[in-house]
């Protein structure tokens, strides 16, 4: 990537959702606020190797793509008042007050992004696309679709923003309460989207940035700060998820020097803003338990099982009663886990869940039946979608066999 390219990329990671949310406001159309933010950078692109660097990237950006927005309105004889409002939008320089009105608009097109008018699927992949910038192609190889049909669920959800009349503004006051655990919701799933065993790296730092973002717009929520400190917290362990053979790791097995402690310390001063009670703040707690230790054995084991029955409390889906099992079977033994994840299973819930097979697996290994462990790995080994998942689970399976009497 040459120097020009490369500083297009940095500017317009940072003022893309600042085009498209500030020109979405003024004019209400979203194809043509996403245009002129993508040939605002096509501009860049083609102007600053030759002109030499602006000194304000983003600003200059922005008001690439008001005036590209001001020529398709008057070339359409748009009414002459959106006209007027996009003439009176201003460089996005530093100035008193104006820093507020870009962050503003960013925060309404996360809002409008997030709605609950739209399945969450959607939610996602429109906010990766307004908000994120992530080309139609990207976004659709993560979902594992097509282009072509990835384009069509964008525009059907813009569509179906405008026919149910979503207002363009964050919600307030009971409104927001209701709202804001959607918006989270939706971030998670992105961040989750990027750091699963196979997934697109990119999408996980976009859900971290959009996740910062909430946290500096939405500072006196100790929600957004719960999220953006578990999103840290795991983050940290990325680089050390995979062996130098690309093999999957366990965190036992993970080499501790290889992540990220600057995220960890960061995450642990984000986590002293977040509440003790929210789901976000408790998964954080978790993850920052093991974040801190020094190795697998220095876990406090019996403080992530007293949060994950605080978790269970609020929220008693069936995998965060999955997880309080394998939390109990290190607290307390193999025998306590295998208790509480029967009874996590009553009702079917978690059958054929992958994950499920692989925790009743380890600790009938632990509890010293490898013969039975090994056979449950290669259960779920069998039921994962992953390449390096089910790698991972018969190579355990494997080390059982050969270990076993």
């Amino acid at each position: 990537m040459t120097d020009a390219a490369e500083a297009v990329a940095v500017a317009g990671a940072e003022a893309y959702p600042r085009i498209v949310a500030t020109l979405i406001r003024l004019t209400g159309d979203w194809t043509l606020a996403e245009d002129c933010a993508q040939e605002a950078l096509v501009s860049a692109l083609e102007r600053w190797p030759r002109d030499g660097m602006p000194g304000n990237p983003g600003g200059w950006l922005v008001t690439a793509a008001r005036n590209r927005a001001v020529d398709v309105l008057r070339r359409a004889s748009v009414e002459r008042r959106k006209l007027h409002e996009l003439a009176l939008l201003t460089d996005p320089a530093p100035t008193p007050g104006g820093e507020g009105d870009v962050v503003d608009d960013r925060l309404r097109l996360i809002f409008t992004c997030c709605h609950p008018a739209l399945a969450l699927d959607a939610r996602v992949a429109l906010t990766l696309r307004a908000v994120a910038g992530v080309p139609t192609a990207d976004i659709a190889r993560a979902f594992l679709v097509s282009e072509s049909t990835m384009t069509r669920r964008i525009t059907r959800a813009k569509a179906r923003i405008a026919a149910a009349g979503v207002p363009y503004r964050v919600p307030t006051g009971s409104a927001l309460v209701e709202r804001l655990p959607g918006v989270l919701a939706v971030l998670y799933l992105l961040f989750t989207r990027g750091y699963d065993a196979d997934g697109e790296p990119a999408f996980a730092d976009e859900a971290i940035r959009l996740t910062r973002l909430l946290d500096r717009l939405m500072p006196a929520e100790p929600e957004v700060a719960g999220l953006l400190a578990l999103l840290l917290f795991q983050n940290s362990r990325r680089a050390a998820r995979r062996d130098y053979d690309g093999n999957l790791l366990t965190l036992d097995e993970q080499d501790r020097s290889r992540w990220d402690h600057a995220a960890i310390s960061e995450g642990l001063a984000v986590l002293d803003r977040a509440g003790h009670d929210g789901p976000y703040a408790l998964q954080a707690r978790i993850a920052a338990a093991h974040a801190t230790a020094a190795t697998g054995a220095d876990t406090d084991w019996a403080a992530i099982a007293r949060w994950y029955d605080a978790l269970a409390r609020i929220r008693p889906t069936p995998v965060v009663r999955l997880n309080r099992a394998v939390a109990y079977g290190y607290a307390r033994g193999p025998a306590a886990g295998l208790t509480l994840l029967a009874k996590a299973r009553e009702g079917g819930a978690l059958d054929g869940y992958p994950p499920a097979l692989a925790a009743e697996a380890e600790l009938t290994a632990r509890i010293g039946d490898p013969a039975r462990a090994s056979t449950l790995f290669r259960a779920a080994a069998a039921l994962v979608d992953s390449d390096s998942e089910r790698e991972a689970l018969l190579r355990r399976a494997v080390s059982l066999t050969a270990t076993g009497p």
